[in-house]
Order: C-alpha cells, then structure tokens, then sequence
C-alpha cells in the first residue's frame, strides 16, 4: 500500500477532508464538457492518429506561441498523450539507458523515479530547501557530469510550489548544452501560476534545440480524469518520443482530444481567472495552517501548499499524517515520499496539502486545521 492509499484508506475511515488527493473536486468548464459528448455523438470514438487529431495539434502549437513566442510545425513537433504521465516515460524511456544519468530536482514527482528505474538509467537528484526551494548553484553544477543525457525539469514544481527564477532555468539550459544533454521540462502547471509569470525553458537562449516540453489539460481545465497531454520540441527529438508512445498506448481519448481544443483557444481573461482563484484559495488554506503553529511556505505556482511541522514539535511529518485524520478530520501527505533516502532525511518534518477544492470545503479544513496546537 502506498502512503496515499493509506492515506485516503484513513480519510475515509475517519470522515476527514482529503487534501492529500492532488485533484480539483469540481469539473471544469461546462462548454468543454458539452464539446467531449457532442464528438462522441458525432461518432469520434475510434483511434485518434498516433501523433494526435490534427486539431488538438495546431491548438497547442498556437497555444506555445500565443502565450510564449515559441514556434511549433503542428505536424512535426508535437505528439499528444495519454496525459503527461505518458509524455514523461516515453521521453525518459527515448533518451536515457543502463549507464546514463538524468538528473532531477529532489523533491521530485514520483513518476521521474519509476521512469528512471525501468530505463535502467541512474537517477541523480538536485535537493530543493525551504524557504524558497531554489537549487544552489553549486549543487546544481555538481549534479551534471559526463553521463548526464536527461535533465528533468519541473517548474512550477510539485510538491513544493515552487516557481523556478529565470537565472536558474538559464543555468540549466547552460548546463545541458556544456554536457550535451536533453531537457526534458514538465509545465503542467503552467497556467497556475501566482504573481511570476511562467518562463518556459525552451523559450530561452539556446534551449529550443535540446528541450522537450510536456503539459496537459488535466489541471489547467480541471478534467484529470481525461488524460489528455502533449510533447512538443524539435521534430528529431518528438520523433524519438512517438517510437516509445507507439507501444505505450499508441492513441487514446478521441472527443477529449476534441474538447481541449477547444478550450486551449480560451481567451487570456480564461486562464488569468483560474490562477486568481487558486490564489485566493491558497490564501484560505495557508491562514489555517499559520493558526495551528506550521510554518508555511506559501507557493508562488501549483495547487499545493508545503507546510512544516517542527514547530509543533513533530520530529516526522509521516507520524503527523497519520494522525490528522483522527485529530482534527484534514489528510495530507508527507513531502519525504517524493525523496530518496537522503532527502526523505531532509524533509522529514515537511507535509504538502491541496488546495485545489471547492473553497467551503476549504474554509472548513482550515477550520479545523487552526486548532490542531491545541490538541498535540
């Protein structure tokens, strides 16, 4: 059992409000929604082309240079997946192999580390510090050597919330190019967003050649469940990444593909929306966690929120986890689950919850969470 079975398994038994589920708790919008059944009764319910229906394509090459500048051939530099899930291990399993190293920052989202270990690769990790989880310079120069060919970037970052400064993604771009690596960036979060506006790496200097970005549907537009995502870079490199996707899941969610179209030609006002909301609900959350005694380190990006309870005096965040269920009726998950041993040591006392709820529901767990000084 993981410990977000566990988890959820102790939120249900307890009646408590589940923040450690990394999902919205309602749909997103209701056009998009009408779009996917109107395709499926259009008859849209067969493989889509393995690289995508064309639509989808040019929505996310329009998309990457309305927002960013960033130029695309739909036909030649992007590839949709079952989600960004599958983007990651078909990157991963294209460009690394027994004897390569690809690097990530620690913590780090737990499909980086599968995918590392079935490409035989060896994972090595970049540590991430509160407050402000940004690498150090020195311990991100020390990570890259002569067997680096991958370079996972997650920015804004899960679990920490973190929005990565234009200096260290220029670093990174540097680095990779001196050891001639690939960047393999995952933007999923890329519209959620809190006062720094996102950098995609491959729009700086010298990235485009070497980066394969990844994002998705699933958190912008709220449909998690559909699994809709996206791979887009040079057409050398895409290419690499459909020979694995072929023999993953070949194609997958035909009216899904249909209805993110549709909803990646959203006005600016449509995303602009989404990140006022989140923040507000940030706030929401983040004020309950400062009443029960947690250091908060409130993210600029994301929908999590890392918070740190030494101050309460717990020693293991994955002891108080297990509690709050029963304590205080709130479930959240230990950030040291994202780790290796060595950071897992470095985290210990770290717990990430969602905010990504209807905001009653947050009122309510913030409610609740205030009082939890009283009750340890």
């Amino acid at each position: 059992m993981t410990i977000f079975e566990e988890m959820t398994g102790l939120a249900v038994r307890h009646g408590a409000i589940n923040l450690g589920q990394g999902f919205p708790d309602e749909d997103g919008p209701a056009e998009m929604a009408e779009a996917a059944r109107s395709a499926i009764l259009s008859g849209a319910n067969q493989y889509a082309p393995g690289q995508g229906i064309p639509r989808l394509r040019e929505a996310v090459a329009a998309h990457q240079a309305r927002f960013y500048g960033i130029g695309l051939d739909p036909w030649r530099e992007v590839i949709v997946t079952t989600g960004a899930t599958e983007g990651i291990a078909a990157a991963v399993l294209a460009l690394a192999g027994p004897g390569d190293e690809v690097v990530t920052f620690e913590p780090f989202y737990d499909s980086y580390g599968a995918m590392i270990g079935f490409a035989g690769a060896e994972h090595v990790t970049v540590p991430l510090g509160a407050p402000s989880f940004q690498p150090d310079p020195a311990e991100l120069e020390a990570a890259f050597g002569p067997r680096t060919r991958v370079v996972v970037v997650n920015n804004p970052h899960n679990p920490t919330g973190a929005v990565f400064g234009r200096d260290v993604l220029a670093r990174i771009v540097a680095l990779a190019a001196e050891h001639d690596a690939v960047i393999v960036t995952d933007e999923v979060y890329e519209h959620l967003v809190f006062g720094p506006r996102h950098v995609p790496v491959a729009s700086l200097p010298g990235a485009a050649e070497r980066t394969l970005t990844i994002s998705s549907a699933g958190k912008t537009f709220s449909f998690t469940g559909w699994k809709v995502g996206w791979v887009t870079g040079p057409e050398e490199l895409v290419a690499r990444v459909r020979t694995i996707k072929q023999f993953l899941t070949y194609s997958s969610g035909t009216p899904f593909q249909e209805a993110v179209a549709l909803g990646l030609g959203y006005p600016d006002s449509f995303f602009e929306g989404i990140a006022a909301a989140l923040s507000a609900k940030r706030d929401i959350l983040a004020a309950g966690l400062e009443a029960a005694g947690l250091e908060v380190f409130r993210p600029e990006g994301t929908y999590f929120i890392t918070a740190d309870a030494a101050g309460l005096g717990f020693d293991s965040a994955v002891d108080l986890a297990r509690r709050l269920p029963e304590l205080v009726g709130v479930a959240a998950i230990p950030v040291s689950v994202f780790c290796h041993p060595e950071g897992a040591e470095r985290t210990r006392t770290l717990l990430r919850f969602a905010f990504c709820k209807k905001e009653p529901l947050l009122q309510e767990a913030a409610s609740r969470l205030s009082r939890l000084a009283e009750l340890v």
